[in-house]
């Protein structure tokens, strides 16, 4: 196994260093589980690309106002893409399985803070009701089609033919 690139460094780390296999399924379970923001808090600050954040004070300051204006849009987009980027770097540090259970842990927490801040965020009113109204039609379309597929038994991807 020598010379197989991130094995090899994992060969030369403690064992303990590295969290185990069934905790860092845990873990990943939990940061995608769908009601893993239920009661989740938006962290105060957070380091995202290297620069820290007021998230919590941006979000509420955002949240505040009824639709965001024109000129704060592409600084809330900007926002959720770092966001974003952040959330898949975390994630890939516990994927990869080269943080301790307690930075997993860690990792785990602010990465479940940042899908709370980006829920948010998605959830700012649209800029006119056609776009919002557009955007309920499809979460309902997408709801009831669940519901059906559960109802019709084929939530599993089995072998049925029904098309939705």
């Amino acid at each position: 196994m020598l010379g197989s690139g991130p094995k090899e460094r994992s060969a030369t780390a403690p064992y303990r260093s590295s969290v185990k296999e069934y905790e860092r399924k845990g873990l990943l379970e939990r940061v995608n589980r769908e009601a893993a923001t239920v009661g989740a808090d938006i962290p105060e600050a957070i380091e995202v690309q290297g620069e820290s954040i007021d998230l919590q004070s941006f979000v509420f300051e955002i949240k505040r106002r009824e639709t965001v204006p024109p000129g704060e849009r592409d600084r809330v987009e900007q926002a959720k893409r770092n966001l974003r980027r952040e959330r898949l770097e975390r994630l890939e540090l516990i994927e990869e399985n080269e943080v301790s259970y307690a930075e997993g842990e860690r990792l785990a927490a602010s990465i479940i803070g940042i899908d709370r801040a980006l829920e948010a965020l998605e959830g700012l009113g649209a800029t006119d009701p056609e776009t919002e109204a557009e955007r309920q039609a499809t979460a309902d379309r997408k709801r009831w089609m669940r519901f059906l597929k559960k109802a019709l038994g084929r939530d599993g991807g089995g072998g049925g033919r029904t098309r939705f």
